[in-house]
């Protein structure tokens, strides 16, 4: 079952037949380049069953990015709830992604974010969406100001989830965009 279509994408629930692009991202160096660490196999499929059962009714979660015309999976994109109280009030909706490199370059992780944001505001009726990053990633922080997210440094954070022993790692830039942006921009 999908649940978006753009005009190249579908976003849709994970299959077993994606388990493999699930493990080829987790373990990717350039993927997980500002994570603290790469997932072996195993690690991968405990969170790939994880993402693929987690799929909330209300639309909320991580859903497999696929070709439209081949239905293969390239990646994955999704809204979630941010779960970083305190640095993250509880109910802050995050979008978030992630790639196969060989997919890289042909835009389509802004394509499936901005079918996301217009699901989260029109469908779910958000009245914001953030996305963070590394201050050094700058791949993300471009998708961010693509899809129309403005940079909040007053809500810059150092992310409780990534240990100590990764400093360089720690201090994440905050860009958000309220409904109400949202709709002056794009209806």
């Amino acid at each position: 079952m999908f649940v978006l279509e753009t005009e190249r994408l579908r976003l849709r629930n994970w299959r077993e037949e994606d388990r493999n692009l699930f493990r080829e991202i987790n373990r990717d160096p350039k993927v997980m380049e500002y994570f603290p660490f790469r997932r072996s196999h195993e690690e991968a499929d405990i969170l790939f069953e994880r993402v693929r059962t987690t799929i909330r009714e209300d639309g909320i979660g991580f859903y497999a990015v696929a070709l439209k015309d081949s239905d293969e999976a390239i990646g994955f994109c999704g809204l979630s709830n941010a779960n970083l109280a305190p640095e993250l009030p509880d109910g802050v909706i995050e979008i978030g992604w992630r790639l196969a490199t060989r997919f890289w370059g042909h835009g389509y992780v802004t394509e499936a974010a901005r079918a996301l944001l217009s699901f989260g505001f029109d469908t779910c009726g958000f009245n914001e969406i953030v996305s963070f990053a590394v201050a050094e990633n700058h791949r993300s922080t471009a998708v961010m100001q693509r899809i129309g997210l403005k940079r909040d440094a007053s809500r810059d954070f150092d992310n409780p989830r990534v240990p100590d022993s990764h400093p360089h790692l720690k201090h994440h830039v905050l860009y958000a965009i309220t409904a109400a942006e949202y709709r002056a921009k794009n209806h």
